[in-house]
């Protein structure tokens, strides 16, 4: 199992992050705060109109104050539980949302590259993550 001290873990969460914050438009929040990957993602599971497991985790922990902690914590709990690609395949179905969320250049908006990640995140769902969360 791949655990907290694994430096492929590290890698992956950092590619992971890059690969959501690519290309992102500027948001913020009606009180100026910069929204993130992770304001991103709660508004994508949310349109599925589904509870989803992991926004409800993470918003219940007092400790995380930022976007982009929240966003952490959520890819770890997504890996944790096998739910990474599903959950982010969810948020990408509305080519609407997306294009008010990122730029042209994000590999999101191209049907392909979108594939290509998708299909390389489901093959993350045989491995077994044993972090801390």
């Amino acid at each position: 199992p791949v655990t907290d001290g694994s430096r492929e873990l590290h890698s992956l969460c950092a590619q992971l992050e890059f690969l959501l914050q690519f290309d992102l438009k500027e948001k913020r929040s009606f009180f100026g705060q910069r929204k993130d990957y992770w304001d991103f993602l709660c508004q994508g599971l949310a349109r599925c109109r589904q509870e989803h497991e992991g926004i409800h985790f993470v918003t219940s922990l007092d400790k995380l104050k930022t976007p982009v902690g929240k966003g952490r914590a959520f890819l770890r709990y997504c890996l944790v539980h096998r739910q990474l690609a599903e959950s982010l395949q969810l948020c990408l179905l509305d080519p609407e949302s997306l294009c008010e969320w990122y730029y042209a250049r994000s590999p999101f908006l191209s049907p392909k590259q979108r594939a290509e990640i998708l299909g390389s995140l489901y093959e993350l769902d045989c491995v077994a993550f044993h972090l801390a969360l």
